[in-house]
């Protein structure tokens, strides 16, 4: 994450107000900027198009379309991400330039093969069962797939450090689904329906194709070393894991508020549960910033202390070594205590406004009493996040693991519990497991702190392991090395 670093410190380096200012809009425009822009086309789409007008169940079914999209989207890529990403980070660093498009063509076949087998037998159930047309189901389908490729390329472009790149491409992409669907529906005739899901489909593909572009631009020779990509998943699995069940985390509660009887089925396929998702959205949102703050600060500040103790480990002494290292340390504790205290801040803030002003622009009272627990859930969550990527700055991929389990079964089960509380405790399943993920982490993060020297030091072996025949057991015996001597006294 080094590439926003550079810049960040460049920005706030006058310390002024205006610095800041521009530094957090550089900050958010390199994070969030994507969502942000997705979510205002869709409701300027919606504005300009009508949407409003037409039928409680069109909007349904375009709404948990949308939803549906984006959803298994993220499902599907979690596997991939993280593995792939670390395969990236490793082949650059020892710089293999040409491994990289291996990994980019068979991460993509892989992700796309996953997420066509997820979402066809959803589409063909869509059509004979729901009876949606088959025009708007390969449209979904196609929108599906699209995001898919969006996120996959997301990848390469963020480990290139490009993100403002993503979040133009992401700008292009909505523009133009904006500009196509006024065309869709004022010129060709279309309905608002279709207009908007065919548009947002294409400005997808062309977020892809922008993507996919810049790229190949970056990496122009190909090796064909697709197996050392497929061993990577064998040796990193932990990484498959931790980061599937971390996305799950996040959706699982709505998984199961999607079974219970405030549930609304639409066409007989879709399912959602309306005031549960919009507080959970509304939660996000209220704590985004925290996403922020995390990589402002991370990039300017606690980078510099991990390299440093990088660097003491290669060629250091001893003294130097532990000095970074504490030093290192301190930063991390500091950082994870400022982001706390920020976040609640701000959290504080933004509660305060939404619970004012949201009931005055139409959301519901159920929403407004269930948004409180999830707000607290999300705040203790991008916490816990937090500490998974210190976690994975110490390679210490068993404990990311363990804590994404962690979050991800307890907030289920906790979850399932919550569904029998009053309103205002629904949230509480994503509070107890992002709360039992963030106790496990930080107690993770102080073991490592305790055990890192043995953690960096004595972890791999110094003979190449291999195949053949074991060697004897017995290394050196005193009679056989004396008669060995006499033998040769003669």
């Amino acid at each position: 994450m080094a590439g926003i670093g550079i810049k960040l410190n460049n920005i706030f380096e006058k310390n002024t107000l205006t610095t800041h200012l521009a530094g957090f809009a550089y900050s958010s425009m390199s994070t969030v900027t994507p969502m942000l822009v997705v979510i205002l086309n869709i409701l300027l789409m919606g504005y300009f198009l009508g949407f409003d007008q037409l039928g409680f169940v069109e909007r349904e079914l375009f709404s948990c379309s949308v939803l549906y999209i984006f959803i298994f989207a993220l499902l599907t890529a979690a596997p991939f991400n993280s593995v792939l990403s670390k395969y990236m980070s490793d082949v650059i660093y020892e710089e293999r330039y040409e491994d990289i498009r291996p990994c980019f063509f068979f991460g993509l076949f892989l992700n796309i093969s996953l997420s066509s087998l997820l979402g066809i037998p959803f589409c063909l159930w869509e059509h004979f069962v729901g009876k949606v047309d088959v025009f708007y189901t390969f449209t979904g389908y196609c929108g599906y797939i699209g995001l898919v490729l969006v996120f996959y390329s997301m990848i390469y472009l963020s480990i290139s450090k490009d993100y403002t790149k993503i979040s133009l491409f992401f700008l292009i992409g909505m523009l133009w689904a904006f500009l196509f669907s006024l065309f869709l529906r004022f010129i060709m005739g279309w309905g608002i329906r279709e207009s908007m899901l065919f548009a947002l489909m294409t400005g997808f593909f062309l977020t892809a194709f922008l993507e996919l572009a810049i790229i190949k631009r970056y990496f122009v020779k190909n090796s064909n070393r697709y197996q050392s990509v497929l061993r990577y998943f064998g040796k990193y699995w932990k990484l498959v894991v931790a980061n599937f069940f971390y996305i799950l985390g996040l959706y699982i509660h709505n998984f199961v508020f999607w079974n219970t009887d405030m549930k609304l089925v639409v066409v007989k396929t879709f399912v959602c549960n309306q005031p549960y998702d919009m507080a959970t959205c509304l939660a996000m949102f209220t704590n985004i910033s925290t996403t922020i703050i995390f990589i402002s600060r991370v990039e300017m500040h606690f980078h510099d202390k991990y390299k440093a103790y990088s660097e003491s480990v290669i060629g250091g002494k001893g003294a130097d070594i532990d000095s970074a290292k504490k030093e290192m340390f301190r930063q991390l504790s500091a950082e994870l205590m400022n982001l706390v205290r920020i976040q609640f801040i701000i959290t504080s803030v933004v509660y305060l406004l939404a619970v004012v002003f949201l009931p005055r622009f139409g959301i519901s009272s159920l929403t407004m009493r269930i948004y409180p627990c999830l707000v607290a859930g999300y705040f203790i969550l991008f916490l816990m996040y937090s500490e998974i990527i210190f976690l994975y700055y110490f390679n210490d991929l068993t404990g990311a693991m363990v804590t994404s389990l962690i979050f991800c079964l307890v907030t289920f089960l906790g979850s399932i519990v919550a569904t029998h509380l009053p309103e205002l405790w629904y949230g509480s399943g994503v509070v107890a497991g992002a709360f039992c993920g963030w106790t496990f982490a930080y107690f993770r993060l102080r073991f490592m702190e305790r055990n890192l020297d043995a953690h960096i030091f004595c972890v791999g072996s110094l003979l190449k392991p291999g195949m053949g025949t074991q060697p004897p057991a017995k290394v050196y015996s005193k009679a056989e090395q004396a008669a060995a001597e006499i033998q040769t006294a003669k």
